[in-house]
C-alpha cells in the first residue's frame, strides 16, 4: 500500500510492502527523490512506524495521508 503526504507543494511518498526474502519494508520517498528504506520482521513493528511517522509528518506541516491504500 502507497500513501501520500503533501507540503507547500511537495510531495512524500510512504509505501509498505512485503520485502523480499520475508518481514516488511517501509519506503519513505522524499520530495527531492532521494529512499529511506526501514526493515521490519513483525506486521506489528511495522503498523507501529507508520503510526509513528504519520505523527510526525504531520507535526512538520505534512498533511495527509493522502491516496489509497492497495
Amino acid at each position: 500500500m502507497f500513501w501520500w503526504f503533501e507540503r507547500n507543494g511537495e510531495f512524500m511518498r510512504c509505501e509498505a510492502h512485503d520485502a523480499p526474502g520475508g518481514g516488511y519494508e517501509l519506503v519513505v520517498t522524499h520530495a527531492d527523490g532521494a529512499d529511506r528504506v526501514e526493515r521490519f520482521e513483525d506486521s506489528s513493528d511495522l503498523a507501529k512506524r507508520q503510526t509513528e511517522l504519520e505523527r510526525d509528518l504531520i507535526a512538520e506541516g505534512w498533511t495527509g495521508p493522502h491516496g489509497w491504500n492497495l
